[in-house]
């Protein structure tokens, strides 16, 4: 694992066993994310995209293979031990934002700190500032969940994701239920996130999301089938979709 080298995968198997009958959900992939990378994950449904994603955030164990986040072997952890690097180390977004209904905005992105003993109350609730800051949403902090469009949803989910200063930020199709405009702002949000030095992997089946990224992974059947980096990523949805039109 190199100096700048945050994720690092060697051989990852997953396995499922299922009425005596096995499937192979990841076949020998070996890839690695540096520090202030943005990587998307593209390729077919049940291609195993998500399956790596939640391997890699410590979510699901693998079969077999090597894997290696912030320096930690995670082939020797404790559950524990697990939760505690994926609280600290990996802030997640998911599609369907899954925000607690009955949790106020400041509460929603507050939560996965209260889980962290290296934060006191004060440094929670100016980290809780500060990330809905840099989401545009510190003007909504006591509203809950049913009074934001799904836009507004996911950029509390994003504030809830970097508030911790997580060393990587997984997110699982971010863009998947909004429309192209929201889609639109939360991809440059990311964008900007990236650029201030966050370090992005983004599981997407959207080209237009893909081609914003700075490297490309394809999963095909189980199986890392490419990985590039891309030379001239699109600065925005915006500008793709004006391409898209006028080409």
């Amino acid at each position: 694992m190199t100096d700048t080298s945050i994720i690092e995968l060697k051989k990852i198997q997953k396995i499922f066993l299922t009425d005596e009958v096995e499937t192979h959900a990841l076949s020998d992939i070996s890839l690695s994310i540096n520090k202030g990378d943005f990587v998307s994950i593209t390729g077919p449904s049940g291609g195993g995209k998500s399956t790596l994603l939640s391997l890699m955030g410590l979510l699901d164990t693998f079969s077999g293979g090597e894997y290696k986040i912030a320096g930690y072997d995670t082939k020797s952890l404790s559950n524990s031990e697990r939760s505690a690097i994926r609280n600290k180390e990996i802030g997640f977004i998911f599609q369907s934002f899954n925000l607690i209904s009955d949790l106020s905005v400041e509460d929603n992105v507050e939560l996965p700190l209260d889980y962290r003993h290296d934060i006191n109350k004060t440094e929670r609730a100016a980290l809780v500032s500060e990330a809905l800051k840099k989401v545009g949403m510190e003007h909504r902090a006591k509203h809950f969940p049913s009074q934001l469009s799904g836009g507004q949803q996911q950029r509390v989910a994003i504030a809830r994701a970097i508030a911790g200063s997580p060393t990587i930020i997984l997110a699982d199709e971010p863009t998947g239920n909004l429309d192209s405009k929201n889609a639109s702002a939360i991809m440059d949000l990311l964008l900007e996130l990236n650029k201030a030095g966050a370090t992005i992997c983004m599981v997407t089946h959207d080209p237009k999301s893909a081609a914003m990224t700075k490297r490309v992974i394809n999963i095909l059947d189980g199986k890392l089938v490419s990985d590039e980096v891309v030379k001239t990523p699109e600065k925005s949805l915006g500008k793709r979709a004006q391409l898209i039109e006028e080409s």
